[in-house]
């Protein structure tokens, strides 16, 4: 009986961690410095990747979660949905595609810093 309930607590808690980090809407997750990335290639999420679509890459926030990013050298703000891992770049708090890049209007500095804010809660269950 003991090894069941250890084995039941143990499961419980491998499911109740799989869902990651809550990311409750309008919260100011972090700033820091984004990069872009373009090369073609499948994604954490499983989606192949699109330089065109509005997509970024973030170490811990749950795929599928929309993100505020905002350009704190000009302003500009996007927003942006969490579909990979990264970036693995020490210092670095998001990777954002070729498009998102562009529009936030640091595609030939290649990096900005930016500050980002959660759009919506939602959790994916593809999370790894």
């Amino acid at each position: 009986m003991e090894i069941r309930k250890g084995l039941l607590l143990a499961s419980l808690a491998l499911t109740i961690t799989a869902f990651g980090p809550a990311a409750y809407a309008g919260e100011v997750k972090q700033t820091g410095i984004a990069s872009y990335y373009w090369q073609g290639r499948g994604t954490a999420s499983g989606e192949r990747f699109n330089p065109n679509a509005l997509t970024a890459a973030h170490r811990s926030l749950p795929f599928g979660t929309k993100v505020r990013v905002t350009n704190l050298k000009n302003g500009r703000t996007i927003v942006v949905r969490i579909n990979d891992r990264g970036p693995f770049v020490r210092g670095r708090v998001i990777d954002v595609s070729k498009a998102a890049a562009g529009q936030l209007g640091f595609h030939g500095a290649g990096l900005t810093k930016v500050a980002l804010s959660v759009v919506n809660d939602t959790v994916s269950s593809n999370e790894p």
